[in-house]
């Protein structure tokens, strides 16, 4: 089975939300806290020894989901075609109902919910619809700064190597999230 995966250049990301902007558009999702591409800053130090980076989060389709596993309907599913984890809203109950088993159980806050009280949750699908089209995510279509990538992992790691780690992010090696980075180090 092919996992996709993010490759995500921590030395270029300049923190602009073209991404996640993106995605919002894309999905129609409306203004306030529900966001499945987030960009976060990172910083460290002091003046004049200041050190900035971002770090744009989304899903990460990981090899081993912990979501999939916590969710009391199995309406999170990962694909066996590529690995991308998928939610049946049919069948999802709602955070109200399940008490946001998803959210709690990923180390990165993938799972989001909107604001009503029994908000089914949604998320990163990778943009499913296009990968099926044979295009590249909404993401990586706009960012400006060529910082992401999508892609089979296998050719994610030959292309930019396999480093798992960066500023703002612990790679758990038990879910084995799907990116890879070119990180930016503090020193």
């Amino acid at each position: 089975m092919k996992q996709l995966g993010f490759y995500f250049d921590q030395t270029r990301c300049t923190g602009c939300f073209t991404c996640s902007v993106a995605c919002k558009d894309w999905y129609d999702i409306d203004a306030g806290e529900e966001n499945w591409m987030r960009v976060i800053a990172i910083e460290k130090g002091e003046f004049p020894n200041l050190f900035m980076a971002y770090l744009a989060m989304a899903c990460n389709h990981c090899v081993d989901p912990s979501c999939v596993k916590v969710c009391p309907s199995n309406a999170i599913t990962k694909r066996e075609t590529d690995g991308i984890v998928v939610i049946d809203q049919e069948k999802c109950i709602g955070k109200k109902e399940c008490g946001a088993k998803c959210l709690k159980a990923c180390s990165w806050d993938a799972p989001q919910f909107g604001s009503n009280e029994n908000a089914k949750m949604r998320k990163c699908n990778l943009c499913v619809e296009r990968i099926d089209q044979g295009k590249q995510t909404i993401c990586v279509e706009a960012c400006p700064m060529y910082a992401l990538d999508v892609d089979n992992m296998e050719i994610l790691q030959n292309k930019y190597g396999s480093i798992v780690q960066a500023e703002g992010f612990l790679y758990n090696d038990k879910i084995k999230p799907s990116i890879v980075f070119n990180p930016k180090l503090y020193k």
